[in-house]
């Protein structure tokens, strides 16, 4: 046997009619996330709200068709209480300003959700920190510029968590620190350039490439001219060699040509004397 159900109240009741005026019928999950109405419901389960929703209006429809048949009786007794008369006797006048008195609750009266918003911006923009801002640094910063009611720090760290579930802000091991888009310093992307910046940086692309081409141009050719000064230099060597055999080629001839007249002259019987 599970736990036994608690016994819908007045406030649950009229916290849920203004959340399906302000979300519609269904939304339940929205309702019980909304903190206008997250500090009467946060007991219920959202199948508890489409039940109760349910019956309330098969109640509502079954009290119209109720009235209407009253209704018929009074006007054949005109010493009876008026419809309007016994309805309001019945239904408590107190029930709106306590779901008012909810909203005050969780806002603070003064404190609106959105003054925290403001309050903790203006926070992170007087304690700017890349590696996150401490929430004891950002209750201080407030508590010191502003006037807060008792419940503050509690309010506070709820209205911290849906921040970051938002996206507009950042957990961070120490704290929170805001994300760049928050503050409306995003980056402006090419998209968002005028005409004349996008074709100034269209023509820095081209010259960039040219002047890469070029610079690659420049490179080959002067690979190429030094090694054709390479295999020039090879060629001059080449030649002073061949010059050099030349000559000993010329100087070996005139030996062999002096060795053959000496020879000859031997052969005839004459004395050679070589100086």
């Amino acid at each position: 046997m599970g736990a036994p159900k608690q016994k819908w109240t007045a406030e649950e009741e009229e916290a849920l009619r203004a959340g399906v005026d302000k979300h519609g019928a269904g939304k339940w999950r929205n309702i019980q996330k909304d903190p206008e109405f997250a500090c009467w419901l946060a007991a219920r389960s959202n199948i508890d709200l489409k039940d109760k929703w349910r019956n309330m209006n098969v109640s509502a429809s079954g009290q119209g068709s109720r009235e209407k048949s009253r209704s018929l009786k009074l006007k054949a007794n005109p010493n009876t209480p008026s419809v309007n008369a016994m309805v309001s006797d019945k239904v408590p006048d107190a029930l709106p300003a306590k779901v008012a008195d909810c909203s005050k609750g969780l806002n603070d009266g003064k404190y609106p959700a959105s003054r925290y918003t403001e309050m903790i911006f203006e926070a992170f923009s007087a304690l700017p920190d890349p590696n996150g801002t401490e929430v004891g640094a950002i209750v201080r910063f407030i508590e010191e510029k502003h006037e807060v009611p008792p419940n503050f720090r509690k309010k506070l760290s709820s209205k911290l968590r849906q921040l970051a579930q938002q996206g507009k802000i950042e957990k961070v091991h120490n704290g929170y620190k805001v994300i760049n888009s928050s503050l409306g310093t995003r980056t402006p992307t090419p998209k968002q350039t005028d005409p004349f910046h996008r074709s100034k940086l269209s023509a820095n692309s081209a010259l960039h490439t040219t002047n890469s081409m070029v610079e690659k141009t420049a490179i080959s050719i002067a690979s190429e001219i030094a090694e054709a000064e390479i295999k020039s230099q090879m060629a001059y060597k080449a030649m002073l060699e061949a010059e050099r055999v030349q000559r000993l080629a010329e100087k070996t001839d005139a030996m062999l040509q002096l060795a053959k007249e000496f020879y000859e002259q031997c052969s005839r019987g004459k004395v050679v004397i070589m100086a």
